[in-house]
């Protein structure tokens, strides 16, 4: 990325690869959460072009087991939701000094993104293609993602953005098709929130529903804005130039 910072965070002694894009530093700084399959480098130019576009500060890291970080330092269960947005998130925006953020979560990060904000303080949430149930389509996407990554060359191209990428999937892949997930919700989460909220989800996206759009609106308590956008599921990638658009006109609102 031209013009980051790349950054190590050490949390009980293992670290986490982030990079930093200076910005406007009156402006709230864009933290950046990435999908299950996600890294730094797998948001691609996404970071610069927001940067770019706002002027703000954009933070972006990996979480353990993707990219360059370390592996986590237990296996993942379904708690791991709350884990990230209650214990390492925190400590994350703590030593990159970004206090009040914007968080920019996508998919896996969007819904830890709404958990974080329903105990601390953030200035907004841009959840993109959030999760707050299991769906049936999202569960059949995945296992259709787990024939590519074992026939296909999903292993290959997620090698080109993690150290360990039978990690990477197997840490996403276990969580989701673990049964004790079946009941999973971040309902009451939503509920704690209170911050404004731009919803994202695009129009052809196989790994969930507008249904989850609807059951984050009812349950925030802040203002929410909902958008769709051409493309699937990684809409960074599928339509960057309306995504874009949508971001920084919700950032213009909040001034």
């Amino acid at each position: 990325m031209s013009g980051a910072l790349e950054l190590d965070v050490r949390i009980g002694g293992r670290r986490l690869e982030a990079v930093d894009l200076p910005g406007d530093p009156r402006s709230s700084p864009l933290v950046l959460l990435h999908d299950g399959l996600g890294s730094v480098s797998a948001w691609r130019d996404f970071p610069e072009l927001l940067r770019q576009a706002t002027s703000r500060r954009v933070v972006a890291y990996s979480r353990f087991g993707h990219g360059a970080s370390d592996p986590p330092p237990t296996p993942r269960t379904p708690a791991f939701f709350h884990e990230e947005a209650y214990e390492v998130l925190p400590e994350v925006l703590r030593q990159l000094r970004a206090g009040d953020p914007v968080l920019v979560g996508h998919s896996d990060g969007a819904s830890i993104a709404l958990v974080h904000a329903g105990r601390h303080p953030v200035r907004a949430l841009v959840l993109l293609a959030p999760h707050v149930v299991v769906e049936d389509v999202t569960l059949e996407a995945i296992r259709e993602t787990r024939e590519s990554f074992e026939t296909g060359d999903l292993r290959e191209r997620l090698s080109r953005h993690h150290g360990d990428p039978e990690l990477a999937f197997s840490s996403w892949y276990d969580v989701w098709l673990d049964p004790a997930f079946r009941s999973w919700t971040l309902e009451a989460d939503a509920e704690r929130v209170e911050c404004p909220v731009l919803l994202v989800q695009g129009v052809d996206d196989p790994y969930g529903t507008l249904d989850q759009l609807d059951r984050i609106e009812a349950r925030v308590r802040g203002p929410v804005v909902r958008a769709l956008v051409p493309g699937g599921h990684r809409l960074h990638r599928d339509a960057p130039e309306e995504l874009l658009q949508e971001i920084t006109r919700f950032l213009d609102g909040l001034r």
